[in-house]
């Protein structure tokens, strides 16, 4: 019988454990999380009765991954606003609404005309180098034009990544973009190609954007964390940190920092670069050698409730992105009480701004009253605030996001063909593979299924 001990429990660590258990029900299953809670970045805080995400806020429901898992929980999901599918990025220190079709991309002020015409121009350009791994910076303004770059593409590397664009692979961040160019050889023509083989099929085709509605639980993205805590009860142990592993001839050896020794069939290392280098430093210094060119800004994450009626801006949407150019502090806000119900009590609304990243990374780390002055202020210059925050909650990741930075394909190519040299020790974590939740649930599961056969 396999013994599989997964260190780590964030969602990839406890998705992997769940989907193992049912697949080999036989099997023993051992999560150790470091510490006192499972769940990683994945963490609601419920307090005077707002519902603050410390990390991830929802997934989009155009892929199954996650979803599917929750439902096989029997959790209910809860559909976003429709309010939240408008968008808003910062243009020379006004909040411009992010186009959502065709129509209004031509005559939305988030482009000059000039900038426009150079968007529609992208059919005509040449496909690039596809061999190279190209930065996102240099991908958009190559096939978009420099004025897209800045204010469409800039602020979605920092959305989704708190990154730098000119660091940033295409080809690892985004790489459906980078298969239709290598397709299509354009993204227009791709895109009217595949709407034309949709509507055959009778199908929806794809958007201009990322797709699919942000989607989330009646009272935080916990529901999901507990769910899987509860469905593998003992199997999950908290305060366990690993401090290091070893091969074995039958297996391998698994050595937390209490002194605990335990011996397992297979190992999977479910956790960030910095633990699983530790781990592996005198078994394995080949992938750690690798693994730490893996960079993590820090992000500090500024959780205000806003009493209704003292901002200009009525806040309904789903938030603003801060293009680099437009060089505010902070890199962008999410307005999370339009965005779900019942995120905020009555009369008040809750908002999550983020400061530092890649960008600036210093940043993340003011002292909380120079945080919150920071993001007052910018506040009062975006959204009219007119008076200071009654609620105010301040979280901090020092190793927020992975970055695929420029080579990260080859990276992670060269980590998991160096572990085919040590049988039964993986890993899965979202350093490698995907940073969205819904790609740690996607890999998770593959990787059990990789396990049972």
């Amino acid at each position: 019988m396999a013994r599989v001990i997964i260190a780590g429990g964030g969602l990839s660590g406890l998705s992997l454990a769940w989907f193992l258990k049912e697949l080999r029900p036989g099997w023993e299953i051992l999560v150790l999380e470091a510490d006192a809670r499972a769940g990683g970045k994945a963490w609601t805080i419920k307090e005077d009765g707002f519902v603050c995400e410390k990390g991830v806020n929802g997934v989009l429901d155009n892929k199954p991954s996650t979803l599917a898992l929750a439902a096989r929980l029997g959790l209910e999901p809860l559909r976003s606003n429709d309010v939240a599918r408008r968008r808003f990025v910062i243009k020379n220190g006004q909040l411009i609404q992010l186009p959502v079709s065709p129509v209004q991309f031509l005559t939305s002020k988030i482009l000059s005309l000039p900038g426009r015409l150079r968007v529609l121009a992208e059919a005509l350009v040449s496909k690039g180098d596809i061999s190279k791994d190209e930065s996102l910076a240099d991908f958009a303004r190559r096939r978009l034009g420099r004025e897209a770059f800045e204010y469409l593409i800039d602020p979605m590397a920092t959305g989704i990544y708190a990154g730098d664009p000119e660091r940033l692979s295409l080809r690892s961040c985004f790489p459906r973009i980078h298969e239709l160019e290598r397709d299509y050889g354009s993204l227009i023509r791709a895109m009217i190609k595949l709407q034309r083989e949709a509507k055959k099929k009778g199908e929806k085709g794809p958007g201009a954007g990322p797709g699919g509605v942000l989607t989330s639980f009646t009272t935080g993205m916990n529901e999901l964390v507990d769910a899987l805590v509860r469905a593998l009860g003992p199997a999950v142990r908290l305060n366990s940190s690993v401090a290091s592993i070893s091969k074995q001839n039958t297996g391998w050896r698994v050595y937390l920092q209490d002194g605990e020794e335990l011996e397992s069939s297979h190992v999977v290392l479910a956790c960030p670069v910095k633990a699983v280098s530790e781990a592996l430093k005198e078994t394995a210094p080949d992938i750690v050698k690798l693994a730490v060119q893996i960079n993590y800004p820090p992000v500090s994450i500024v959780c205000m409730g806003i009493k209704q009626g003292t901002t200009e801006n009525p806040m309904n949407g789903f938030g603003f992105l801060a293009p680099g150019g437009e060089k505010r502090s902070i890199l962008g806000s999410l307005w999370d009480s339009s965005i779900f119900p019942n995120r905020a009590p009555e009369g008040y609304q809750l908002t999550r701004t983020l400061v530092g990243g890649a960008r600036a990374p210093d940043l993340a780390g003011l002292p909380e009253s120079s945080l919150l002055d920071l993001v007052v202020k910018e506040f009062s210059e975006l959204v009219g605030l007119k008076s200071t925050p009654e609620f105010v909650k301040i979280f901090r990741w020092e190793e927020a996001i992975p970055q695929y930075e420029k080579g990260h394909h080859a990276l992670a190519s060269e980590i998991d063909s160096t572990l085919r040299s040590y049988p039964g020790l993986y890993i899965r974590c979202n350093w490698l593979g995907g940073i969205s939740l819904n790609d740690c649930v996607a890999n998770s599961e593959r990787l059990a299924r990789q396990l049972a056969s």
